[in-house]
C-alpha cells in the first residue's frame, strides 16, 4: 500500500474508539502524532463547555499528517474538517505560520480549527497567528483557548 492509500485508509477507516451506534467525524490534524492526546481533551474540554458541534469527542477521528506530505490536495478533496497543531515554544508563531502556508498551497480548506496546548492563552501566539494567517493566507483560522 502506498502512503497516500495509507492516509486515506487512516482517515476513512472506522475508529476503534467510535460507538458503534454513532456517526464519526474525521478531523485531518497538521501536526504530530503525538498531539493527538492534547486534541481528543481539547474536544472533551469544549464538549464540556457546551460547545455543541463537538457532539460525542469519542466520535471523532483524529488524523495527524504531515503538512509536507504530497497528498494534501487527495486529503483535501476527501476531508472537510481540518485543525493546524500549534506548540507553545519560542518558535510556535514560525511554525504554526510555515505550516498553514504548505497547508494553502497543498489544496487545504481554507477554514481551520487552532488546536493548541491548554495553557496557550488566546492573546498573543494564537491571536498573532489567526491575524496572520487571515492577512498573509486568507486562512480563518478559528481560536477556541480554554
Amino acid at each position: 500500500m502506498d502512503q497516500a492509500a495509507g492516509l486515506r485508509a487512516r482517515a476513512t477507516n472506522v475508529s476503534r474508539r467510535q460507538h458503534s451506534a454513532g456517526t464519526s467525524t474525521t478531523l485531518i490534524v497538521a501536526g504530530p502524532e503525538r498531539c493527538i492526546d492534547t486534541v481528543r481533551s481539547l474536544l472533551d474540554h469544549w464538549q464540556a463547555e457546551g460547545y455543541r458541534w463537538v457532539g460525542d469527542p469519542e466520535d471523532w477521528r483524529l488524523v495527524p499528517v504531515s503538512p509536507d506530505s504530497p497528498y494534501l490536495a487527495t486529503l483535501a478533496s476527501e476531508q472537510p474538517r481540518w485543525a493546524v497543531w500549534v506548540d507553545r515554544d519560542a518558535e510556535a508563531f514560525r511554525r504554526g505560520l510555515a505550516t498553514l502556508t504548505r497547508l494553502r498551497q497543498g489544496g487545504a480548506p481554507q477554514r481551520l480549527l487552532a488546536v493548541h496546548h491548554p495553557d496557550v492563552p488566546r492573546r498573543g501566539l494564537l491571536e498573532n497567528l489567526r491575524q496572520a494567517a487571515a492577512s498573509r493566507l486568507g486562512i480563518d483560522l478559528l481560536v477556541i483557548a480554554r
